[in-house]
């Protein structure tokens, strides 16, 4: 499995498996869940007591996936995924996905490698989800937005799409030379909708500012691109779509939303690639 680390405050040590559970030399240990996760989760880590996104919009999230609605965006990103060398057992290239969500793009990118995967999420229900479907991964329970659960200079590559995206913490577990790759909506994202339920249609690019942070903290940019396509979507989508979007919908949008039929819009995504040098001193 993925070696991680322990998450107990000031502790940092390695993680061993030891008598099912996960064991560090200062005596913490943490037991696997029966959906097949690891809750490396600190009370200082949570916010309230429902942590992460709502059930409602993990639940959104599955179905709009389970659609095939991001299957053009997975094959766009996949020649920027770092894999194992053909019949090589001994190369690992270990990946670690930040807000990972349900779990759907975990198996979709990296099925070939399951043993160094890591996915982590701060809602149980979806980190419970991505577990059960995908049981040979690495599934955690943990706040991405602090401390990242890897050592220093140990993972070949970090992905969030659409996730979090802590800077200091990716330049930190980033190898020499490792991969960190980003996905954003992109500015026209659902503007067909948003036009549609909220009168409006306020376009706001957003990659630049995620460049700007991630370069602050020392990885450099490789390359951008803009990942676009248009599909129609049926009411049952479009009510997804709101939910797993917006956690707030007005009744007036909610109103206007449930009068809408099919309807084609654009989905957009800003995909980011960034590099740690390979002469990268820590951060």
């Amino acid at each position: 499995m993925f070696e991680l680390r322990c998450t107990v405050r000031n502790c940092c040590q390695p993680l061993r498996l030891r008598d099912n559970a996960l064991r560090c030399d200062s005596g913490h240990h943490f037991d696997r869940a029966k959906a097949g996760y690891w809750s490396l989760l600190q009370p200082q880590d949570r916010r309230s007591t429902k942590a992460g996104d709502s059930d409602d919009a993990v639940l959104a999230r599955h179905r709009w996936l389970s659609r095939g609605l991001a299957a053009g965006l997975v094959e766009t990103l996949r020649p920027w995924i770092k894999s194992p060398k053909p019949g090589d057992e001994s190369s690992s290239i270990r990946t670690l996905d930040l807000g990972c969500g349900e779990g759907s793009f975990g198996p979709a990118l990296f099925s070939d490698n399951p043993s160094s995967y890591c996915g982590i999420d701060l809602s149980k229900r979806a980190i419970r989800l991505a577990a059960r479907g995908w049981p040979e991964a690495t599934w955690v329970l943990a706040n991405a937005d602090r401390t990242l659960p890897a050592a220093d200079a140990s993972v070949d590559q970090v992905i969030s799409l659409f996730g979090r995206r802590p800077a200091e913490e990716i330049a930190r577990v980033l190898v020499p030379g490792g991969a960190c790759i980003i996905a954003v909506p992109g500015e026209d994202d659902l503007i067909e909708l948003r036009e549609s339920v909220q009168q409006e249609g306020r376009r706001r690019s957003r990659w630049e500012a995620v460049v700007d942070e991630l370069t602050a903290a020392g990885l450099e940019l490789a390359r951008h691109k803009l990942w676009q396509q248009r599909v129609e979507l049926q009411p049952d989508a479009i009510a997804d779509a709101l939910a797993m979007t917006y956690r707030a919908v007005r009744h007036s949008q909610q109103t206007r939303a449930e009068t809408l039929t099919a309807m084609t819009v654009t989905l957009a995504a800003d995909l980011i690639l960034l590099h740690r040098p390979a002469t990268h001193v820590g951060v």
